[in-house]
């Protein structure tokens, strides 16, 4: 099988892709595949680390407003179609598959064009407008949640398969959750509660915790909080400032950033972070309880969808970022934790979302597809 798998911009695009290209080689040894991708994104480091050819075109998101920038951004995005189609008929692809975001509009219009069979996948609740704008021009969009079926229009074929994701729910023995919280300095007598905002962090998610540690509000429940490599050292001084030293916290344990994410996920008990699709599809496939809080300001307000999803089935709290503040999250953690009947139930409705065999969903629908 030859692929082509059109993914830029954020891990959330590419990761997905990344995962269903292993998945093709996984069963088929002998399959050809190629990234195309922008000069601009994480694609540049993530796709050429996992051995796999990156070929770059140019393109561009683009705003409804009238502007000389966005006039040259449409320009250089006309000129990635030509750029796409060529990449495309030089290969010779079975397939084109592309993961959402813009990279999309001009490599799976060009494949629709040279007439290659076309396969979209779209992470979010609520589709991004790549993924609406060729909806009708795809043979098959596969979307992470049946919420996202009813708002996809003119579709020739949708089908519910989940994400792609790295972390699995593990079943650890109390002793292995001892020697990971152990390196922490914590312990297993007090209730985990997780918190990040990703990569980056997330100032305002910051700011409430801050003001937990600072009021030592967090008596009753332990917190490891990766606060974003970015963010770290302010964070640090504004701890000092209070006359707070950050490795030296009672219940709490900070961090820049969390590299063993699925051990510290599986032992804790609450989680606390942004929205992306992915974050909602592993909190799900965990069963764990979590209190979300949607970045503003992005495409659609996709997160809030994304973490609606997890409220619709009181798997999840949902506090608006205008809202938070150290008092309000500490109420919502403490109703959570100090009633175990109600973070069981949360933890179970989670996993009334999960998706299982994600991988192996995307891989048969690519071969029916092909079949067809």
């Amino acid at each position: 099988m030859k692929v082509i798998i059109a993914a830029a911009g954020t891990g959330g695009h590419i990761n997905p892709g990344l995962a269903i290209a292993n998945k093709i080689k996984e069963n088929e040894k002998k399959s050809e595949i190629i990234f195309i991708g922008t000069t601009r994104g994480l694609e540049n480091d993530l796709v050429p680390r996992a051995g796999f050819e990156l070929k770059t075109i140019d393109a561009y998101g683009l705003s409804k407003k009238i502007s000389i920038d966005n006039l040259k951004k449409m320009y250089k995005t006309l000129k990635g179609f030509g750029q796409a189609k060529k990449i495309i008929q030089e290969f010779k692809p079975d397939i084109v598959i592309g993961t959402g975001g813009y990279i999309c509009g001009a490599t799976i219009t060009a494949a629709h064009k040279l007439g290659v069979p076309t396969m979209l996948h779209e992470s979010n609740a609520f589709p991004g407008k790549a993924v609406k704008m060729l909806a009708k021009n795809t043979d098959e969009i596969l979307v992470s949640f049946e919420e996202a079926k009813e708002r996809i229009q003119n579709a020739n074929k949708i089908v519910c398969t989940g994400t792609p994701v790295k972390i699995q729910k593990r079943n650890y023995t109390i002793k292995q959750k001892e020697e990971i919280l152990s390196k922490l300095k914590l312990s297993l007598k007090k209730p985990i509660v997780l918190i990040f905002g990703g990569s980056q962090g997330a100032q305002k998610i910051n700011e409430a915790i801050v003001n937990i540690i600072e009021n030592k509000l967090n008596k009753k429940y332990q917190i490891i909080w990766a606060t974003g490599p970015k963010q770290y050292d302010k964070i640090k001084g504004n701890l000092e400032d209070k006359k707070i030293s950050i490795g030296n916290i009672e219940n709490t344990k900070i961090v820049p950033y969390i590299y063993n994410m699925e051990e510290i996920m599986n032992i804790s008990n609450l989680i606390i972070a942004r929205s992306g699709a992915m974050t909602v599809t592993e909190i799900a496939n965990l069963g764990k309880p979590s209190i979300l809080v949607p970045l503003p300001n992005v495409s659609n307000n996709h997160q809030l969808y994304n973490a609606k999803v997890l409220e619709k089935v009181e798997a999840a709290k949902i506090i608006l970022n205008d809202e938070l503040e150290g008092q309000k999250l500490n109420n919502e953690i403490e109703e959570i934790l100090l009633d175990k009947n109600k973070e069981n139930k949360m933890a179970k409705n989670a996993l009334k979302i999960a998706t299982k065999n994600v991988e192996n969903k995307i891989y048969d629908e690519i071969k029916s597809l092909l079949k067809e």
